[in-house]
Protein backbone atom coordinates (compact mmCIF):
# COMPACT_ATOMS: atom_id res chain seq x y z
CA UNK A 1 0.00 0.00 0.00
CA UNK A 2 1.55 3.03 -0.80
CA UNK A 3 1.16 6.25 1.12
CA UNK A 4 1.56 9.59 -0.20
CA UNK A 5 3.20 12.47 1.72
CA UNK A 6 3.81 15.82 1.50
CA UNK A 7 6.29 18.38 3.44
CA UNK A 8 5.37 21.78 4.56
CA UNK A 9 9.08 22.57 6.02
CA UNK A 10 12.42 20.52 5.07
CA UNK A 11 14.26 21.87 8.12
CA UNK A 12 15.44 19.59 11.08
CA UNK A 13 12.46 17.29 11.81
CA UNK A 14 11.81 17.22 8.18
CA UNK A 15 15.10 15.99 7.33
CA UNK A 16 15.10 13.65 10.40
CA UNK A 17 11.64 12.08 8.62
CA UNK A 18 13.08 11.90 5.14
CA UNK A 19 16.63 9.86 6.85
CA UNK A 20 13.91 7.61 8.56
CA UNK A 21 12.22 6.73 5.57
CA UNK A 22 15.23 6.35 3.38
CA UNK A 23 16.80 4.37 6.11
CA UNK A 24 13.54 2.12 6.88
CA UNK A 25 11.76 1.92 3.37
CA UNK A 26 11.82 -1.84 3.36
CA UNK A 27 11.24 -2.88 6.86
CA UNK A 28 8.52 -0.18 6.91
CA UNK A 29 7.20 -2.26 3.80
CA UNK A 30 7.73 -6.12 5.18
CA UNK A 31 6.31 -5.04 8.51
CA UNK A 32 3.48 -2.65 8.39
CA UNK A 33 2.88 -3.42 4.24
CA UNK A 34 3.24 0.32 4.48
CA UNK A 35 4.87 2.26 1.32
CA UNK A 36 5.70 6.12 2.29
CA UNK A 37 6.45 8.27 -0.96
CA UNK A 38 7.16 11.56 0.16
CA UNK A 39 5.33 13.59 -3.36
CA UNK A 40 5.87 17.41 -2.67
CA UNK A 41 8.25 19.43 -0.25
CA UNK A 42 7.81 23.14 0.43
CA UNK A 43 9.68 25.08 2.72
CA UNK A 44 9.93 28.74 2.95
CA UNK A 45 13.51 29.57 2.56
CA UNK A 46 14.60 26.36 0.27
CA UNK A 47 11.89 26.62 -2.28
CA UNK A 48 9.09 23.23 -3.22
CA UNK A 49 9.28 20.69 -5.48
CA UNK A 50 6.28 18.11 -6.30
CA UNK A 51 6.95 14.87 -8.61
CA UNK A 52 3.67 13.03 -8.40
CA UNK A 53 5.43 9.96 -8.99
CA UNK A 54 7.72 10.03 -6.12
CA UNK A 55 11.22 12.28 -5.02
CA UNK A 56 14.42 10.80 -4.27
CA UNK A 57 14.92 11.50 -0.49
CA UNK A 58 18.48 10.90 -0.88
CA UNK A 59 18.80 13.62 -3.59
CA UNK A 60 16.82 15.95 -1.15
CA UNK A 61 18.64 15.10 1.77
CA UNK A 62 22.10 15.90 -0.44
CA UNK A 63 20.62 19.41 -1.13
CA UNK A 64 20.01 20.02 2.21
CA UNK A 65 23.27 19.27 3.40
CA UNK A 66 25.22 21.15 0.82
CA UNK A 67 22.75 24.41 1.78
CA UNK A 68 20.98 24.25 -2.04
CA UNK A 69 17.32 25.49 -2.61
CA UNK A 70 15.18 22.38 -3.68
CA UNK A 71 14.97 24.48 -7.09
CA UNK A 72 18.21 22.76 -7.67
CA UNK A 73 16.62 18.94 -7.86
CA UNK A 74 17.17 17.41 -11.30
CA UNK A 75 13.90 18.21 -13.60
CA UNK A 76 11.70 15.25 -14.64
CA UNK A 77 8.51 14.36 -15.82
CA UNK A 78 5.43 15.99 -14.30
CA UNK A 79 7.66 17.90 -11.91
CA UNK A 80 6.84 21.08 -10.88
CA UNK A 81 8.90 23.97 -8.90
CA UNK A 82 7.76 27.02 -7.16
CA UNK A 83 4.56 26.29 -5.60
CA UNK A 84 4.03 28.00 -2.08
CA UNK A 85 2.89 25.90 0.95
CA UNK A 86 -0.62 26.69 0.45
CA UNK A 87 -0.80 25.72 -3.22
CA UNK A 88 1.45 22.37 -2.31
CA UNK A 89 -1.14 21.37 0.09
CA UNK A 90 -4.42 22.23 -2.29
CA UNK A 91 -2.37 21.04 -5.85
CA UNK A 92 -0.46 17.94 -4.46
CA UNK A 93 -2.20 14.21 -4.65
CA UNK A 94 -0.82 13.66 -1.44
CA UNK A 95 -3.04 11.62 1.49
CA UNK A 96 -1.25 13.26 4.28
CA UNK A 97 0.21 16.55 4.66
CA UNK A 98 2.97 16.75 7.09
CA UNK A 99 3.39 20.20 8.53
CA UNK A 100 6.74 20.97 10.29
CA UNK A 101 7.43 24.62 9.72
CA UNK A 102 8.60 27.42 11.20
CA UNK A 103 5.67 28.49 13.46
CA UNK A 104 4.51 31.61 15.49
CA UNK A 105 4.10 29.64 19.28
CA UNK A 106 1.96 33.37 20.29
CA UNK A 107 -0.50 32.80 16.85
CA UNK A 108 -0.16 29.34 15.29
CA UNK A 109 0.88 30.32 12.53
CA UNK A 110 1.01 29.42 9.39
CA UNK A 111 0.73 25.69 10.69
CA UNK A 112 -2.92 26.69 11.56
CA UNK A 113 -3.68 27.70 8.31
CA UNK A 114 -1.48 25.15 6.77
CA UNK A 115 -3.50 22.55 8.76
CA UNK A 116 -7.09 23.48 7.55
CA UNK A 117 -5.80 23.42 3.97
CA UNK A 118 -4.40 20.17 4.20
CA UNK A 119 -7.96 19.16 5.95
CA UNK A 120 -10.47 21.07 2.90
CA UNK A 121 -8.53 20.00 0.58
CA UNK A 122 -9.10 16.09 2.02
CA UNK A 123 -5.99 15.37 3.02
CA UNK A 124 -5.03 13.99 6.74
CA UNK A 125 -2.42 16.37 8.63
CA UNK A 126 0.65 15.57 10.90
CA UNK A 127 2.14 18.39 12.67
CA UNK A 128 5.05 18.45 15.55
CA UNK A 129 4.37 22.41 16.26
CA UNK A 130 2.94 22.73 20.13
CA UNK A 131 1.72 26.13 19.07
CA UNK A 132 -1.20 25.13 16.79
CA UNK A 133 -2.48 22.57 18.96
CA UNK A 134 -2.17 24.76 22.18
CA UNK A 135 -4.09 27.52 20.69
CA UNK A 136 -6.43 25.61 18.59
CA UNK A 137 -6.87 22.00 19.42
CA UNK A 138 -10.70 22.04 19.33
CA UNK A 139 -10.88 23.72 16.30
CA UNK A 140 -8.63 21.87 14.45
CA UNK A 141 -10.10 18.50 15.04
CA UNK A 142 -13.57 19.55 14.44
CA UNK A 143 -12.46 20.55 11.20
CA UNK A 144 -10.64 17.38 10.94
CA UNK A 145 -14.07 15.54 12.19
CA UNK A 146 -15.68 17.63 9.50
CA UNK A 147 -13.86 16.09 7.11
CA UNK A 148 -13.61 12.93 8.07
CA UNK A 149 -9.88 12.94 8.19
CA UNK A 150 -7.64 12.29 10.98
CA UNK A 151 -5.27 14.83 12.57
CA UNK A 152 -2.22 13.55 14.60
CA UNK A 153 0.07 15.67 16.42
CA UNK A 154 2.25 13.39 18.89
CA UNK A 155 5.48 15.20 18.75
CA UNK A 156 4.15 18.19 20.35
CA UNK A 157 4.57 17.04 23.93
CA UNK A 158 7.34 14.99 24.37
CA UNK A 159 8.70 14.32 20.73
CA UNK A 160 8.69 10.32 20.24
CA UNK A 161 8.42 9.17 23.09
CA UNK A 162 4.40 8.58 23.12
CA UNK A 163 2.67 9.99 25.41
CA UNK A 164 -0.39 11.02 23.35
CA UNK A 165 -0.75 7.63 22.08
CA UNK A 166 -0.14 6.02 25.37
CA UNK A 167 -3.24 8.49 26.87
CA UNK A 168 -5.36 8.27 23.73
CA UNK A 169 -4.99 4.43 22.89
CA UNK A 170 -2.88 2.07 25.73
CA UNK A 171 -4.72 3.69 28.15
CA UNK A 172 -8.37 3.94 26.77
CA UNK A 173 -10.52 1.78 28.60
CA UNK A 174 -9.35 3.27 31.64
CA UNK A 175 -10.28 6.89 33.55
CA UNK A 176 -7.50 8.93 33.54
CA UNK A 177 -7.67 11.36 36.71
CA UNK A 178 -4.87 13.20 36.85
CA UNK A 179 -1.90 13.64 33.98
CA UNK A 180 1.76 14.65 35.60
CA UNK A 181 4.84 15.14 34.09
CA UNK A 182 8.46 16.24 33.14
CA UNK A 183 7.76 17.86 30.05
CA UNK A 184 11.02 20.21 29.22
CA UNK A 185 14.51 18.68 29.36
CA UNK A 186 16.41 22.09 29.73
CA UNK A 187 14.55 22.61 33.18
CA UNK A 188 15.20 19.15 33.91
CA UNK A 189 18.86 19.10 33.05
CA UNK A 190 19.60 22.51 35.20
CA UNK A 191 17.61 21.15 38.43
CA UNK A 192 20.09 17.90 38.13
CA UNK A 193 23.08 20.11 37.78
CA UNK A 194 21.78 22.54 41.00
CA UNK A 195 21.18 19.47 42.94
CA UNK A 196 25.01 18.21 42.90
CA UNK A 197 26.18 21.52 43.37
CA UNK A 198 26.59 23.74 40.44
CA UNK A 199 24.98 27.27 40.80
CA UNK A 200 21.79 28.45 38.78
CA UNK A 201 23.38 30.34 36.76
CA UNK A 202 26.50 28.01 35.63
CA UNK A 203 24.20 25.30 34.89
CA UNK A 204 21.85 27.36 32.64
CA UNK A 205 25.19 28.64 30.95
CA UNK A 206 26.17 24.42 30.67
CA UNK A 207 23.03 24.20 29.23
CA UNK A 208 22.83 26.64 26.16
CA UNK A 209 26.23 25.05 25.76
CA UNK A 210 25.60 21.99 25.01
CA UNK A 211 22.44 22.85 22.82
CA UNK A 212 19.78 22.10 25.52
CA UNK A 213 18.84 26.03 26.00
CA UNK A 214 18.15 28.88 23.36
CA UNK A 215 20.08 32.08 23.68
CA UNK A 216 16.80 33.12 25.45
CA UNK A 217 16.14 30.70 27.83
CA UNK A 218 12.78 32.14 28.64
CA UNK A 219 10.58 29.87 26.71
CA UNK A 220 12.07 27.11 28.75
CA UNK A 221 12.89 28.09 32.25
CA UNK A 222 9.52 30.42 32.84
CA UNK A 223 7.65 27.10 32.26
CA UNK A 224 6.03 28.44 28.96
CA UNK A 225 7.48 25.42 27.07
CA UNK A 226 5.67 23.08 29.90
CA UNK A 227 2.67 25.07 29.79
CA UNK A 228 1.79 24.76 26.08
CA UNK A 229 2.19 20.82 26.48
CA UNK A 230 0.15 20.95 29.67
CA UNK A 231 -2.81 22.80 27.58
CA UNK A 232 -2.67 20.22 24.98
CA UNK A 233 -2.86 17.24 27.40
CA UNK A 234 -5.76 18.69 29.02
CA UNK A 235 -7.98 19.70 26.00
CA UNK A 236 -6.70 16.06 23.82
CA UNK A 237 -6.57 13.69 26.58
CA UNK A 238 -9.11 15.02 29.60
CA UNK A 239 -11.74 17.06 27.04
CA UNK A 240 -10.85 20.03 29.40
CA UNK A 241 -11.24 23.94 27.32
CA UNK A 242 -8.05 25.22 29.19
CA UNK A 243 -5.66 27.86 27.47
CA UNK A 244 -2.36 29.63 27.47
CA UNK A 245 -3.76 32.02 29.84
CA UNK A 246 -6.16 30.22 31.91
CA UNK A 247 -3.59 28.13 33.18
CA UNK A 248 -1.30 28.99 36.26
CA UNK A 249 2.73 28.75 35.66
CA UNK A 250 5.73 29.23 37.42
CA UNK A 251 9.17 28.76 36.37
CA UNK A 252 12.26 27.78 38.15
CA UNK A 253 13.96 30.65 38.16
CA UNK A 254 12.67 31.47 41.94
CA UNK A 255 14.65 28.28 43.49
CA UNK A 256 18.19 28.87 44.75
CA UNK A 257 20.51 26.46 46.41
CA UNK A 258 18.88 26.58 49.85
CA UNK A 259 15.89 25.53 48.13
CA UNK A 260 17.56 22.57 46.38
CA UNK A 261 19.31 21.51 49.68
CA UNK A 262 16.29 21.46 52.07
CA UNK A 263 14.26 19.60 49.66
CA UNK A 264 17.53 16.83 49.39
CA UNK A 265 17.82 16.92 53.58
CA UNK A 266 13.93 16.01 53.35
CA UNK A 267 14.50 13.19 51.14
CA UNK A 268 12.85 14.99 48.25
CA UNK A 269 13.69 16.48 44.75
CA UNK A 270 12.52 19.53 42.64
CA UNK A 271 11.12 19.13 39.37
CA UNK A 272 9.27 21.66 37.33
CA UNK A 273 5.97 19.57 37.02
CA UNK A 274 2.91 19.99 34.10
CA UNK A 275 -0.04 18.75 35.74
CA UNK A 276 -3.97 18.21 34.73
CA UNK A 277 -6.21 16.66 37.03
CA UNK A 278 -10.10 15.98 36.49
CA UNK A 279 -11.65 17.18 40.11
CA UNK A 280 -15.15 15.37 41.71
CA UNK A 281 -17.14 17.84 39.63
CA UNK A 282 -15.71 16.50 36.23
CA UNK A 283 -13.79 20.27 35.81
CA UNK A 284 -9.91 19.79 34.63
CA UNK A 285 -7.35 21.96 36.36
CA UNK A 286 -3.96 22.55 35.15
CA UNK A 287 -0.94 23.82 36.67
CA UNK A 288 3.12 24.54 35.58
CA UNK A 289 5.19 24.72 38.89
CA UNK A 290 8.00 23.31 40.61
CA UNK A 291 7.42 20.84 43.38
CA UNK A 292 9.04 18.43 45.83
CA UNK A 293 8.60 14.98 44.76
CA UNK A 294 10.02 12.26 47.26
CA UNK A 295 12.90 10.66 46.23
CA UNK A 296 10.36 6.97 46.18
CA UNK A 297 8.24 8.86 43.08
CA UNK A 298 9.00 7.51 39.72
CA UNK A 299 9.10 11.18 38.30
CA UNK A 300 11.99 12.12 40.89
CA UNK A 301 14.64 9.65 39.84
CA UNK A 302 14.27 10.96 35.91
CA UNK A 303 17.35 13.39 35.38
CA UNK A 304 19.31 15.14 32.84
CA UNK A 305 17.64 16.40 29.84
CA UNK A 306 14.96 13.32 29.65
CA UNK A 307 11.10 13.57 30.15
CA UNK A 308 8.42 11.64 31.38
CA UNK A 309 4.89 11.55 32.22
CA UNK A 310 2.87 9.87 35.17
CA UNK A 311 -1.24 8.41 34.05
CA UNK A 312 -3.37 8.23 37.09
CA UNK A 313 -5.62 5.64 36.03
CA UNK A 314 -8.64 4.12 38.05
CA UNK A 315 -7.41 0.29 36.33
CA UNK A 316 -3.89 0.11 36.42
CA UNK A 317 -2.99 3.06 38.87
CA UNK A 318 -0.04 4.72 38.18
CA UNK A 319 1.58 4.18 34.70
CA UNK A 320 4.96 6.06 33.62
CA UNK A 321 6.39 6.36 30.66
CA UNK A 322 10.46 7.79 30.46
CA UNK A 323 12.00 8.88 27.42
CA UNK A 324 13.23 11.62 25.14
CA UNK A 325 11.30 14.76 24.51
CA UNK A 326 13.23 16.32 22.04
CA UNK A 327 15.70 15.89 18.92
CA UNK A 328 16.28 15.74 15.20
CA UNK A 329 16.14 11.71 15.09
CA UNK A 330 13.05 11.54 17.84
CA UNK A 331 10.87 14.03 16.46
CA UNK A 332 11.02 12.71 13.05
CA UNK A 333 10.31 9.16 14.48
CA UNK A 334 6.75 11.39 15.99
CA UNK A 335 5.97 11.82 12.69
CA UNK A 336 6.68 8.26 11.10
CA UNK A 337 4.19 7.23 14.24
CA UNK A 338 1.14 9.41 13.41
CA UNK A 339 1.59 8.50 9.76
CA UNK A 340 1.56 4.70 9.95
CA UNK A 341 -1.54 5.23 12.55
CA UNK A 342 -3.12 7.48 9.57
CA UNK A 343 -1.85 4.66 7.07
CA UNK A 344 -3.05 1.70 8.84
CA UNK A 345 -6.61 3.53 9.62
CA UNK A 346 -6.70 4.43 6.08
CA UNK A 347 -6.39 0.69 4.93
CA UNK A 348 -8.68 -0.90 7.25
Amino acid sequence: MKHKVALIGFGTVGQGLAEILQARATALEVNSGVTFVVVAVSDLLKGSVHQPDGLDLGLLLDLARRGERLDAYPDGPGMIKGWDSLTTISASQADTVVEVSWTDVKTGQPAISHVKAALASGKHAVLTNKGPIALAYHELQAAADAAGRLLRFEGTVMSGTPSIRLGRQALAGCQISEIKGILNGTTNYILTQMEAGTSYADALASAQRLGYAEADPTADVEGFDALAKVVILANALLGAHVNLTSVPRQGITGLSQADIAAATAAGERWKLIGRVTRQADGTVAASVQPLRLPFAHPLAGVSGVTNAITFTTDLLGDVTLVGPGAGRQETGFAVLSDLLDIALHSRS
